[in-house]
């Protein structure tokens, strides 16, 4: 990782403490996790599919089995012998030798010594071709994409038990767990198993340097968070323990909110420093720990969804300010800039920064948010 040496003067920019904090992060080594339990995990290269989807001919409703040509000149007022008869067949059935077709119930007399046809039918009509979902060679899951309950579907139609995943492992740090303020360190394990990163950790310290130090180690995980101790208060001793430690690269982003963020390195293990308060914890989340997981994850990158803004927003120049957003009538309402309320928080859908060199944006410009709930995604 790259160094930023540290100050006590001007801000780190947020592009620069990025930078650093990313260099030479690469993604880590998927493993495999059962089918039932990859819901919503990043996705892992995968040999593609041996075989075609379904793998032959199959039944694409409930009827009778039929040949198109037996069927020709076959109507309700002429009623056609079917002098090969009809196979009755269910849903997801294999299609009959010698059969291209499937008539519902009620198109063929059965009544009699021999079986009638009252309609025609095409070749193909109520058949599911074979390799008609999927052609063999294409990718089980979309690797860098979340695994969603079509994917799941694809797996087990092809009789998967198993899916490849990168899981980043996670050990957060409570530094503020001794006054009892423990919201930011649930809210951030909370978020990160909401996207996809089961593997949390949670352990509380002293707000002592020494004991800050003395938990940070690069035990069986890919990324450390501490929570707590960033400030100015008399207890804030996070970012001194990163420094005496050798693993600081830079304190004091130039991000709003969460600008006491401290960011390091541990060997090759990264390590985030957000402030104890939730919504400064919440907005360094979105700036800083996003992108490092998404990074060791292999994630694609994050696609916005553009939308006009209802109302102007104001920035200051010389900071990276988080806003966080609601969609209203396909359009996009500010509900807080660079500080935000318990109410805000919950209610927005989405959220974007606004660059250190911005003055903001007029009302009615298109703008790219990112959503904050898994369920939503961008227009193709």
């Amino acid at each position: 990782m790259m160094r930023i040496q540290p100050s006590a003067g001007p801000l780190t920019s947020l592009d620069s403490a990025l930078a650093a904090l990313l260099d030479g992060i690469a993604p880590i080594a998927p493993t495999s996790v059962p089918v039932d339990e990859a819901l919503g995990r990043i996705a892992a290269e995968m040999l593609p599919l041996a075989q075609a989807q379904p793998a032959g001919d199959t039944a694409a409703m409930d009827g009778w089995a039929c040949g198109s040509l037996d069927l020709v000149g076959g109507s309700a007022y002429s009623p056609l012998p079917l002098m090969v008869p009809p196979v009755w067949v269910d849903t997801g059935d294999a299609m009959p030798e010698g059969r291209d077709c499937v008539l519902h119930a009620d198109l063929v007399d059965c009544s009699g010594p021999m079986a009638r046809a009252v309609a025609e039918a095409a070749p193909g009509q109520g058949v599911r071709r074979a390799g008609e979902d999927l052609a063999a060679g294409r990718p089980v899951v979309l690797p860098g994409q979340r695994i969603s309950a079509a994917d799941l579907l694809v797996a087990r139609k092809a009789g998967l038990s198993e899916l490849a995943v990168r899981a980043p492992r996670i050990r957060v740090i409570d530094v503020a767990a001794a006054s009892g303020e423990t919201f930011s360190t649930l809210l951030v394990a909370e978020s990160a198993k909401a996207s996809g990163v089961p593997m949390v950790a949670i352990e509380a310290t002293a707000r002592d340097v020494a004991s800050i130090a003395a938990t940070l180690d690069r035990a069986a995980c890919d990324l450390i968070i501490l929570i707590g101790g960033t400030g100015d208060g008399r207890a804030d001793a996070t970012a001194e323990a990163l420094a005496r430690s050798g693993m600081l690269i830079a304190h004091r982003i130039a991000v709003r909110p969460g600008g006491t963020t401290a960011v390091g390195g541990l060997g090759d293990v990264p390590v985030v420093a957000l402030p104890g308060s939730p919504d400064q914890a919440f907005g360094a989340l979105l700036a800083v720990v996003w992108p490092v997981l998404d990074r060791l994850s292999g994630r694609s990158e994050r696609r916005p969804i553009v939308l006009p803004l209802v109302r102007k927003i104001a920035s200051s120049v010389g900071l990276t300010e988080i806003v966080l957003l609601r969609r209203e009538r396909d359009a996009w309402t500010p509900l807080a800039v660079g500080e935000f309320s318990l109410d805000a928080m919950r209610l927005a859908d989405a959220w974007l920064s606004i660059p250190s060199g911005s003055e903001g944006y007029a009302a009615g410009t298109p703008v790219g948010a990112f959503p904050l709930r898994a369920n939503e995604s961008p227009p193709e």
